[in-house]
Order: structure tokens, then sequence, then C-alpha cells
């Protein structure tokens, strides 16, 4: 598991681990196992909630950068493809790694959200990691089209995704997290 220290950085432990990355691996390893068996938080608390405001945030980020991509993939398909490959990664770290730490939720945090306070209340992050899923598998199709130059499946499936997350962003419909709920339903039944 991988340990987060949480709070500034100290310089001590900082210099004591390129002390031990400079001497070797077997140093490395005991630097490392002595700071994980000291700190009790294994994992990110928050991991498993989001900030509803987050999720609404993303979504239009999401919108704004698909419209650009359906707005200038043919005249300036190298920048439109640039612009959809870098929300397939978006996509791929949020749905794969974390909501938290995504790039759009870094702008949030560092921007938006000190000047509107903590939410009331946090939602579970599955159901929006579950939508982030799908948001990449059709852009990651819809890139693939792209570059094979087969573009109607490609602008049809980038314009699904921009019409999924601008109506996230719009209304706070995400069909994807209702999916995510419908497949768990399902399965509990089962």
């Amino acid at each position: 598991m991988v340990s987060v220290t949480l709070g500034p950085a100290r310089p001590d432990v900082l210099v004591l681990i390129a002390v031990a990355a400079y001497r070797g691996s077997d140093q490395l390893a005991h630097v490392r196992r002595s700071l994980v068996s000291s700190n009790p938080i294994v994992a990110c608390p928050l991991r498993g909630q989001i900030d509803p405001r987050l999720k609404r945030f993303s979504a239009g980020a999401t919108a704004g950068v698909l419209a650009a991509v359906l707005l200038i993939v043919d005249v300036a398909r190298p920048l439109g493809l640039g612009l959809l490959a870098s929300q397939v990664a978006v996509f791929a770290f949020t749905a794969f790694v974390s909501f938290q730490w995504s790039l759009w939720a870094q702008i949030y945090a560092r921007f938006i959200w000190p000047r509107l306070g903590a939410p009331a209340a946090l939602e579970d992050a599955r159901p929006a990691r579950f939508a982030q899923l799908f948001g990449f598998l059709f852009t990651a199709l819809a890139l693939t089209f792209f570059v094979f130059g087969i573009d109607v499946p490609g602008y049809s499936l980038t314009a699904l995704t921009f019409g999924l997350a601008a109506l996230d962003a719009s209304t706070g419909l995400c069909l994807g997290c209702k999916a995510y709920l419908l497949v768990r339903r399902g399965m509990q039944s089962a």
C-alpha cells in the first residue's frame, strides 16, 4: 500500500530519502519501511468521497474541451486530436487512479474551492469514477477513429460524450452515475 503523509514536507526526511537513494536501493527500502510503518494513514481518507460541485465543474470543463475538439478537429486536426488525447488522459486518470487528483480537481481545489468553502455534504466517488470510465471508453474510441481517418464515428462519439458532460454540468444529472447504481443494484440482487 502507498502511504500518504498529510502536512508540510519535512526537510530532514527529504534529505534522508535523497541520501538513501544515493547509497542504494537497500538503504532506500529501509527508509521507506520506517516511514510507512510510522504513518497510520495508508490511503487518502477522501479517496472514496467527492465534492458534488467538483463533479459538476469537472463535467463543465470536460464539455468545454470536447466542444473545442468538435469545432476545430476538422480545421486544425493536430490541435483537435491533441485536445482529445489530453481529455482521454484525464478520463483515464480519473477513472483508474483518483477523482481528487485529476487535472480538473486540482484546478477546482486551487482556484474555486477557496472562494466557495466546504460543501454541505460529500458524495460517493464510485459512481462518478464509473461515469469517467465511460467517458474514457467513448473518447478513446473517438480518438482511434479520428486517427485512422474514420471521422463520422469519431464525431458521433465525441458529440455523445460532450452531450453527457454538458447535461451533467448544467443539470447535475449524471447518466454514468445512474448506470453505476443500476449495475450495482443488479449485482446485489443476483
